[in-house]
């Protein structure tokens, strides 16, 4: 009678469980997506495939974004080598806990050899307690550890636990992946709806797996919602579910977005390079994505202004001003008005003509400066006006004013005098935009200077 009511308790588990969870894959087989890390690549197998093949599994981290099957492939790892899985939540675990599953786990190893997978959930919120404890025993093979984290581990996780782990990316899965997972879902009969007679179009699963944005979970979850939601099945018995009842199921999804996460860096880096690569519809569009996730929009002003100087510079010299400005006004205004301000500084400084030559000037001497060369202020150039008794008498003679140097060119009089005392040349003006200018003017000043020196 015991197994009986167990029996029935874990199917109306089973009951209760979400679509999603129901169609998580059982095998690697089963895995959508992700065949970086799955399937065969020019011929040979990937890391994680001949790993598991091997029986060589060590502990892994596994990061991506939501809804990429890190859980499951967590799952899926530990069945297919058949160790034994205890789920945790980095959040809320406890050292207690943890030591409770060591001690178990070296329990089973030495009875049985068989081998204990802890999962951790949102490893990146370990405390170093937590950390402290686990290290040890991970080093040792006594327990294998799989943690998921939506953050980059390399900062989010304590660098010990990375060295002693393998990391591998999960990337959003494409629309195809996804469309693929609801058909699945569809056809199934132990898991999914195949035992139900449900009829949905293709213009309906196109939707779900676009609006998904790479997260089979939702999509799963919107199709679910459309089945059970729906009034009830038409003629015959057969429940339709067309673009409309797909658009009503699934709503805008919430940007992955934090303000220390990959997110907030990956974003910023796209928007910056969408600039400086002259695109502004891509600019606009990063910037766009940006604001709406709530991301501070002085961060971006100061980014751009940034930019201004490190990829425009003297090839339109109105960039750093118009930077400046939009800086100024974000202060002032904020949000929502300062979304146009910041995208006429985006559009402005994206069909700008472009150079570094700034940023490539000034690390060149700075360099230098580190490597040593101690280059001393020419006698000539040293300040003469100093306390009495302080420096030399020599300091400040024999320099040659500008203004009446022999030798004119269109900036004015050069003299021969050389202001550095070695040769070298940081500033290289680009070939584009005001800076062709400058560059005319400094073959010109450079050419003056030579003939003032003479033979």
């Amino acid at each position: 009678m015991s197994d009986l009511w167990a029996a029935r308790r874990q199917e109306a588990v089973r009951a209760a469980e979400p679509l999603a969870v129901r169609m998580r894959p059982r095998t690697l087989d089963e895995v959508a997506g992700q065949r970086h890390l799955l399937g065969a690549s020019d011929g040979r197998k990937p890391l994680l495939v001949r790993m598991l093949e091997a029986g060589t599994l060590t502990s892994v981290i596994l990061t991506g974004p939501p809804g990429t099957g890190k859980t499951t492939l967590a799952e899926v790892i530990a069945r297919h080598s058949g160790r034994l899985l205890v789920r945790e939540n980095a959040a809320n675990v406890s050292v207690k806990r943890i030591r409770e599953i060591i001690d178990e786990a070296e329990r089973l190893l030495g009875e049985s050899a068989r081998r204990t997978v802890l999962f951790l959930d949102e490893i990146h919120r370990f405390s170093r307690s937590q950390q402290d404890v686990l290290l040890e025993d991970v080093e040792r093979g006594v327990i294998t550890l799989i943690g998921a984290t939506t953050e980059n581990p390399m900062f989010a996780v304590n660098s010990a636990l990375v060295s002693r782990s393998t990391v591998f990316r999960l990337e959003p899965l494409t629309e195809q992946d996804v469309a693929g997972v609801v058909r699945r879902a569809l056809n199934d009969r132990e898991r999914g709806y195949g035992g139900r007679p449900i009829e949905v179009t293709d213009e309906a699963v196109a939707h779900w797996a676009r609006m998904a944005e790479g997260d089979a979970r939702r999509a799963l979850n919107a199709l679910e919602v459309a089945v059970l939601s729906s009034p009830g099945a038409g003629p015959g018995g057969l429940l339709r579910i067309g673009l409309r009842e797909a658009e009503e199921s699934i709503q805008r999804k919430m940007l992955v977005y934090s303000a220390d996460g990959d997110a907030h860096y990956d974003t910023i880096s796209a928007m910056i390079k969408s600039v400086r690569g002259s695109d502004p519809d891509a600019a606009i569009f990063w910037l766009a994505r940006m604001l709406e996730a709530g991301e501070d929009p002085r961060f971006i002003a100061r980014r751009l202004a940034i930019l201004a100087a490190e990829d425009i510079g003297n090839a339109e010299p109105r960039a750093l001003m118009v930077a400046e400005a939009a800086w100024s006004l974000t202060e002032r205004v904020g949000m929502p008005e300062c979304r146009i301000i910041l995208a006429q500084c985006a559009a402005f400084l994206s069909l700008s003509p472009k150079s570094n030559a700034a940023i490539a000037a000034i690390d060149a001497a700075m360099a230098d400066v580190r490597a040593g060369e101690t280059v001393p202020v020419p006698m000539f150039l040293r300040d003469r006006h100093k306390t009495p008794g302080v420096g030399s008498s020599a300091e400040g003679r024999g320099y040659e004013y500008s203004h009446d140097a022999a030798v004119r060119t269109s900036l004015g009089g050069v003299s021969g005098q050389d202001y550095l005392g070695v040769d070298k040349r940081y500033y290289q003006p680009a070939d584009s935009g005001h800076e062709r200018v400058l560059k005319d003017r400094l073959d010109e000043v450079r050419a003056a200077r030579s003939r003032a020196r003479g033979p």
